[in-house]
């Protein structure tokens, strides 16, 4: 019986580990994709140089899945990174995002939505007309309906601010949250390259409708 009662608790607590995200200070490990530099402050268009007008704000640390995939991304569109968690809200340049035709979003997930991080960013970006967006992120459980109930928090805000969302991609992701760290973590080896070949298919398909 006590056997039981052990093994009906371990599985509650792994259905609770998966849907959210415990922060860490660990620093991004990145591999497995084309590494690209990430940037500080909003740079200027050069027209004559960029032949996709994108950027890409991001939020990733602890193994750095989400960091992967906007690697996987960034080379297809021609986009630089920009990490939210290293620019001063109050002091950058959102009137440059003005010359920007594409402007992507993305982080791990944290109950069921993007981190606070990400989300408080985007709430302070200025409102846009018809600007193109998307979405993106990794979690501990992934499938399409998991990842429409992820991006609705991130969704409403961009919506209401004035982007039009042009796509969404979401893929699991290493997760060693809470106890799961002592059983070697789950979705181990995650974003793989399936998961990165489907990202770059992802960013091809967001320029051919550009």
């Amino acid at each position: 019986m006590k056997i039981f009662v052990w093994a009906f608790i371990a599985v509650i607590l792994l259905f609770f580990a998966c849907g959210s995200s415990k922060k860490s200070s660990k620093a991004d490990t990145v591999s497995g994709a084309t590494v690209t530099k990430s940037i500080t402050e909003i740079p200027d268009i050069k027209p004559d140089n960029m032949t996709t007008k994108a950027i890409i704000f991001l939020y990733s640390f602890h193994h750095g899945n989400t960091r992967k995939i906007a690697n996987a991304i960034a080379p297809e569109i021609n986009a630089p990174i920009l990490n939210v968690n290293e620019i001063n809200i109050d002091s950058i340049d959102f009137s440059k995002l003005e010359g920007y035709e594409l402007i992507g979003f993305g982080s791990g997930i944290n109950s069921d939505k993007h981190y606070q991080l990400l989300l408080d960013f985007a709430e302070s970006l200025p409102t846009v007309t018809q600007k193109k967006a998307f979405i993106f992120s990794t979690s501990g459980i992934y499938n399409e309906k998991q990842m429409e109930i992820n991006h609705k928090t991130l969704r409403n805000i961009l919506q209401n601010k004035g982007f039009v969302i042009v796509g969404e991609f979401g893929c699991p992701g290493y997760n060693t949250n809470s106890f799961l760290k002592h059983f070697g973590g789950m979705n181990k080896g995650r974003p793989n390259a399936e998961d990165l070949k489907n990202a770059v298919e992802f960013a091809k398909k967001l320029v051919s409708e550009k």
